[in-house]
């Protein structure tokens, strides 16, 4: 395939070039075509990048900075004939010959027009269009979770703008098509307002973070347990019902991610456990019995590498554990030789992989494992990879169409799917607000070899039933059902018991 990248003339960008390099490793012959600025540059931009990277990232790039345009990819010469236009222009134009696919922002095109958006404090909705028909290929909503000032934000929508790209010429290089991408709704401006106030902004705001990390413990998660005969969050979509608990923890370690477990009588949590002063995560057990927690929590599992999510599978007359271990690019397989504290590695499911939170399940004769999938750029949170097998030990096959969804608002699994009049439904982290900031309910309406659909129903935000700043994780195991957020915590005793007073969950006006 002969694929030919259009960008504005004097407007090239570090980001533009991976592009080009990853869509050459497709196996598809890229040349560069310039056209002419038809907008004028934000004013500012360049020197607010150079001023973030001097203060928020010591000196590391981004891919929004400016590079010679000419190093993106060799130019194309009078004699290339494209197949496959790639147009990144404000003012994309057919081209005779050659399927073209425009990019836009909210329904604009040109990257003036997303960062526009972002400046405002809104994430534009990439499309992927196809020029001559109008119709959109594909869609998706960044997560800005990892982003550090408007450089980082440009990064990461440009960063899932990329996956998007890939994934549409792989699949016609490979011959076949995907489906009809989700529909997802755009993003209120938040502000008015340009580079110069967004610069004010945004290094008041870094300042405030660093003195926040110095007087508290950041993040800080925690825990929230009930025992309840009736009807859950996953059936009301709803905190109704008794008010939940939280777990103590030490205060300069928390816990987070609860999956629990009922099994030969006793009731386990399994959660990740992370000490601030050291930075990893590990896996902790906490033995409850019906008031609550009746001990101590003790590590069960601990790695070189920082682990999390510690996902549970009852299979076989065995308990198996696939806890989170991006750091180590794989996903493994946990058996349980003595419950709860003693796991063994049994196998490597996927190699060579960032999967956040895979959650596993069995459905219609099959395996499938649901996660988000890094592929090194933007963030973590918004690109929902699938792959399935015919066993829980493999071997493990990824989804054609990965990924299947690009949505920080549905994509990350937040528990455990599980099972509600007939229909499959799992918890899913809505990212729209940073990380793990609110939890929804999705029904999965669709989930085969050619692809996957979901239909959003809930959202549950912090609220005075959960106070908080955040809410990310539901599951539940007979009659004890968990939850997790964060919260603020100082680090000095006497104020952090304070503000856990005034976080206790309650029914307040």
């Amino acid at each position: 395939m002969n694929l030919l990248l259009v960008v504005e003339d004097g407007r090239g960008r570090r980001w533009m070039r991976r592009l080009a390099e990853r869509l050459g490793g497709l196996g598809a012959t890229v040349r560069l075509a310039t056209m002419p600025a038809t907008e004028p540059p934000t004013p500012g931009l360049d020197l607010l990048l150079q001023l973030e990277r001097m203060i928020m990232r010591r000196q590391r790039t981004v891919g929004a900075e400016p590079i010679d345009t000419t190093t993106i990819a060799p130019a194309a010469d009078a004699g290339f004939a494209p197949t496959l236009v790639v147009d990144l222009t404000a003012r994309p134009h057919a081209r005779a010959g050659a399927r073209v696919l425009a990019v836009t922002w909210d329904g604009h095109h040109g990257e003036e027009a997303a960062i526009a958006r972002l400046v405002s404090g809104a994430t534009p909705v990439v499309e992927v269009v196809d020029l001559a028909t109008g119709e959109v290929l594909e869609r998706g909503l960044a997560s800005l979770e990892n982003a550090a000032g408007l450089g980082g934000a440009i990064d990461s929508v440009v960063a899932r703008l990329t996956t998007l790209l890939v994934a549409r010429v792989g699949a016609l290089v490979a011959g076949y098509d995907r489906p009809d991408p989700p529909i997802i709704p755009g993003v209120p401006l938040k502000h008015r307002r340009d580079v110069a106030r967004l610069a004010a902004a945004s290094l008041a705001g870094s300042l405030a973070r660093a003195l926040y990390r110095l007087s508290c413990w950041a993040p800080h998660w925690r825990i929230g347990w009930r025992m309840h005969d009736g009807p859950g969050i996953a059936e009301t979509g709803d905190l109704s019902g008794p008010l939940f608990r939280v777990v103590p923890d030490p205060g300069h370690r928390f816990f987070a991610d609860p999956f629990p477990i009922v099994r030969d009588g006793r009731a386990v949590v399994f959660v990740e456990d992370l000490d601030h002063r050291v930075g990893k995560g590990l896996i902790s057990a906490i033995p409850f019995d019906e008031t609550g927690p009746s001990g101590e929590a003790v590590v069960v599992l601990d790695e070189p590498w920082h682990l999390s999510y510690p996902h549970l599978v009852e299979h076989a007359g065995e308990l198996w554990m696939i806890p989170e271990s991006t750091n180590a690019r794989d996903v493994a397989l946990y058996r349980c030789t003595r419950f709860p504290d003693r796991w063994e590695r049994v196998a490597t499911l996927i190699d060579d992989i960032s999967l956040s939170d895979a959650t596993v399940f069995e459905e219609g004769g099959r395996w499938w494992m649901l996660g988000t999938e890094h592929d090194g750029e933007g963030g973590w949170s918004d690109a929902l990879a699938i792959h399935s097998a015919p066993s829980l030990f493999g071997p493990w096959t990824a989804h054609r169409n990965n990924p299947v969804l690009v949505d920080r608002t549905s994509a990350r699994p937040a528990g455990a799917v599980f099972r509600r009049d007939g229909r499959l439904w799992r918890p899913v982290q809505d990212c729209s607000d940073g990380y793990g900031a609110a939890l929804a309910l999705a029904e999965i309406t669709r989930l085969d070899d050619e692809g996957f659909a979901q239909v959003v129903h809930h959202r549950l935000a912090p609220g005075p039933r959960w106070p908080g700043r955040k809410f990310h994780t539901l599951n539940r195991a007979g009659r004890l059902e968990l939850i997790d957020g964060s919260v603020v915590r100082p680090k000095w005793s006497w104020l952090a018991a304070f503000v856990e007073r005034a976080t206790t969950p309650g029914d307040r006006p």
